[in-house]
């Protein structure tokens, strides 16, 4: 059975809400609707599609801004109403210039410390992104890129051996002080070879499940 199959559709006169997350730091964006026509053009063009409920035509997020979302999976829920759509954003999400729709508003809570760090990384993922595009004198970032591929590589070695030094001395602070230089300069290099963080959490969960 076709995913477009599975889906409930008679529940809300045939829109299903879609939860947009942001593939990488698995922060919540936004919440939009579908229809099957939305769903289908989302799933051949790669870019998330919703169905305006105001315009009452497609919408396909960006196509004013330029700030789209490319699409990387969708998901259906248990009650097969409800999507969740993993994307990667380019730019903004929200129509307010920031990240996610959902940064702000009159209702603030707690944040997970665990959930904040995520986000943390994945945030500081698409700066390091950014910079390969940057002036080598812009900063020490784009520096690294300029230096290319062996001179990162052989950072990260160098990081790695600090680490293993702070960690046999007993001293945490630097421990956590080196620790946080290898993964910059890792996060930098796997940039560099053009590859993601979530790369690396998928492999981990497939070596999890094995």
């Amino acid at each position: 059975m076709s995913l477009i199959e599975a889906i409930d559709w008679n529940k809300n006169n045939g829109l299903v809400p879609a939860i947009i997350q942001d593939n990488s730091s698995c922060q919540v964006l936004m919440l939009g609707y579908m229809n099957k026509e939305a769903l289908l053009t989302t799933l051949e063009t790669e870019w998330v599609t919703f169905w305006s409920r105001t315009k009452e035509r497609l919408w396909t997020k960006g196509e004013t801004s330029g700030n789209k979302l490319r699409l990387k999976s969708i998901g259906l829920d248990c009650d097969q109403d409800t999507l969740l759509v993993k994307a990667a954003p380019e730019g903004p999400t929200c129509h307010l210039n920031t990240t996610t729709c959902f940064d702000s508003g009159p209702y603030p809570t707690e944040p997970d410390p665990e959930n904040t760090s995520l986000l943390f990384l994945g945030q500081l993922e698409k700066v390091l992104a950014e910079r390969k595009k940057a002036s080598p004198e812009s900063s020490y970032t784009a520096s690294l890129y300029a230096k290319g591929s062996k001179r990162i590589a052989q950072k990260v070695g160098e990081e790695g051996v600090e680490v293993a030094l702070a960690a046999v001395a007993g001293d945490k602070e630097e421990l956590i002080n080196e620790s946080s230089d290898l993964i910059y300069h890792l996060l930098v290099l796997l940039q560099d070879q053009g590859l993601t963080l979530s790369g690396i959490v998928e492999k981990l969960k497939e070596r999890h499940q094995s």
